[in-house]
């Protein structure tokens, strides 16, 4: 067994610090300093340049050629309505059997859009037309036996001239005539009631074939081969109402509200310009055809018909559309300018008293000084300054600049 004299002795000489061990610690723990302030710099940097390239977004609008001579009144928005717009649904349940028709095309009036299963009216047709065959029939029986007690009666008459025969047998023969001629006038009119429901049935076959009843362009296509249409959804929610709806292209117009505080500035007649949202560069001239005289208690509004003055195929229903009413047109001043372009107000800024605005052009922006009429409606008049198509600035920060980068808002 070891004794405590033989044990190994611990050399403490060996933990001893150095010098150089202790200034190489300390050159490293600098060099990690200096090294995480580098990239906390690297980062700022990163972050400042990343905010600095970002572009401003902007709402932009075109400014564009005022109507010469005619105020604008007011300004509001609606949808193009057709006047004559239908779903064509059935007269009768049934199951449909054809559909002649895809959503785009042009049907004409009679054309024939969708059929029925007809089985059942045709058998009743038939049953119908039979029963006016045997009236008929039954008509001609009654006919030739007439002639024959028209003979019988006339002879009866003769001998009874002579003396042969009684008075009572003159009588038989009148009353078989007579009674003939009652028989063929019942049948006459058996024959006429037999040929209404002939006509009954007819209706109901004829039921079975849906038509168009216009002129117009097929938009909506509401029902398969093989389904079940009724006008009144009999059948449960498995049946359709409509087969189709047809839009008449040639009747569509502008319907739009105007707040009621505003509707005296309209009158029917009164000249429109007119913008659909979805061609923004078309102005559309246009008149009001009518002020509907009621007003929207919840809205505050009035209803407002506009007519194109001309149609045009791009026009298509349910397309959102902003109208500008027009005053009559004002009395030349001499030497008076008119008005060249028309921009919305908001676009039009204030730098130091002169009236400025702001241009996109390849995304950056020039600062331009224009010169200013009147306000037509939302708009301003620009006499000087800008050309039609220049894109100008209506919303974006106070702190827009010359040269500045931007990009537009989608």
């Amino acid at each position: 067994m070891a004794t405590l004299e033989n044990a190994p002795k611990h050399d403490l000489g060996s933990l001893r610090i150095h010098d150089g061990q202790r200034k190489g610690r300390k050159t490293g723990k600098i060099f990690g300093i200096f090294a995480a302030v580098i990239g906390v710099v690297v980062i700022v940097s990163g972050v400042v340049f990343a905010f600095r390239n970002q572009k401003t977004v902007v709402e932009v609008a075109v400014a564009q050629k005022a109507a010469a001579g005619r105020p604008a009144l007011l300004n509001a928005s609606g949808y193009v309505t057709p006047r004559r717009r239908a779903t064509i649904a059935a007269k009768i349940t049934g199951r449909v059997t054809a559909v002649n028709f895809d959503e785009g095309l042009h049907v004409r009036e009679g054309f024939i859009l969708a059929t029925l299963d007809d089985s059942d009216a045709r058998r009743a047709l038939d049953s119908a037309k039979a029963d006016r065959d045997s009236a008929q029939a039954a008509i001609a029986d009654f006919q030739v036996q007439l002639k024959n007690a028209e003979i019988e009666l006339q002879r009866a008459k003769q001998l009874l001239a002579a003396g042969v025969q009684s008075q009572q047998t003159l009588d038989n023969a009148t009353m078989a005539a007579d009674s003939l001629r009652a028989k063929i006038a019942l049948a006459k009119q058996q024959v006429a009631g037999a040929q209404a429901r002939v006509s009954e049935a007819q209706q109901a076959v004829d039921n079975t074939v849906i038509r168009a009843p216009f002129d117009g362009i097929v938009v909506s296509k509401d029902a398969q081969v093989g389904e079940m249409v009724s006008p009144n959804s009999a059948g449960g929610g498995f049946t359709r109402t409509g087969i189709a709806t047809i839009v008449d292209m040639n009747s569509n117009e502008i319907e739009v509200d105007v707040n009621e505080a505003f509707i005296a500035r309209v009158v029917p007649g009164q000249n429109v310009t007119a913008v659909l949202d979805a061609y923004p560069d078309w102005q559309i001239p246009s008149r009001v055809r009518t002020v509907i005289p009621t007003a929207d208690r919840q809205k505050a509004t009035v209803k407002v018909r506009i007519s194109f003055l001309k149609l045009d195929p791009r026009i298509l229903p349910d397309m959102g559309i902003k109208v500008t009413f027009f005053g009559a047109e004002p009395e030349q001043k001499n030497g008076a300018a008119e008005p060249a372009l028309l921009i919305p107000q908001d676009a039009v800024r204030d730098d130091q008293g002169k009236k400025i605005v702001f241009l996109v052009k390849n995304d950056h922006l020039e600062r331009r000084a224009v010169g200013l009429g009147g306000t037509r409606g939302s708009d301003a008049e620009v006499l000087a300054g800008l050309d039609a198509g220049d894109t100008v600035v209506v919303k974006g920060p106070s702190t827009l600049h010359d040269g500045q980068a931007v990009e537009i808002k989608k």
